[in-house]
């Protein structure tokens, strides 16, 4: 206090500018904690509300730009399967496609969709018609891995595909071309676990 007493008009102006700017940046730095913190709870909030608004998909919600892409990855990547993985997401089987395999999945391209009777796709991704929407996708998936040799390969032997759904699907090979359960096989897409078979239709059930 008496060093305060003895400082001279001009020390004493430059002495409360400094206290001033002090306190000036000090309530600027509590403001930007205060900030901070109410944008993080802000994120943490919306987090949960996402959590809280859809399934888990374990697996499926691990994101790793390192590792070789999986089934699930690959599909999600590509430009020609936007309505398989809509269908996937809307039955909430992505877990199917993310395990460790080996598993082979018939992957109907966009067109394929589009050719159903109309109405099809949109009544199918309905949240009261996910387990048939599920059922519907799940036989598309088969476990090991077949790309069109090891297909080939099965109808040499007279074997049917075993799918995931318990059916067998007839493997039928024409020349250099194979169909599954009616469905043309279009190309072959490895993956980090298993395989995917691009096909021209969607594997319906008989009935």
């Amino acid at each position: 206090m008496k060093h305060v007493q003895c400082l001279n008009i001009s020390e004493h102006f430059n002495y409360n500018l400094m206290k001033n700017f002090i306190q000036l940046m000090t309530a600027l730095f509590i403001g930007v904690v205060m900030a901070s913190c109410a944008g993080g709870e802000a994120q943490n909030a919306t987090q949960e509300e996402t959590l809280a608004n859809n399934t888990p998909l374990g697996q499926a919600g691990v994101v790793d730009d390192e590792s070789a892409k999986n089934i699930l990855q690959v599909a999600i990547g590509s430009a020609d399967h936007t309505t398989l993985v809509a269908a996937v997401q809307a039955a909430q089987i992505e877990h199917v496609l993310v395990n460790a395999g080996p598993l082979t999945v018939f992957a109907p391209v966009n067109s394929a969709f589009a050719a159903l009777p109309e109405g099809t796709v949109e009544n199918l991704l309905k949240p009261e018609n996910k387990a048939q929407l599920a059922n519907i996708l799940t036989r598309h998936a088969a476990p090991g891995s077949y790309d069109i040799e090891g297909l080939k390969g099965m109808a040499a032997k007279n074997r049917k595909l075993y799918m995931a759904t318990g059916d067998y699907l007839e493997i039928v090979v024409d020349g250099d071309n194979v169909t599954v359960g009616g469905a043309k096989v279009l190309a072959t897409v490895p993956t980090s676990n298993g395989i995917i078979n691009v096909v021209d239709k969607v594997i319906l059930p008989a009935n």
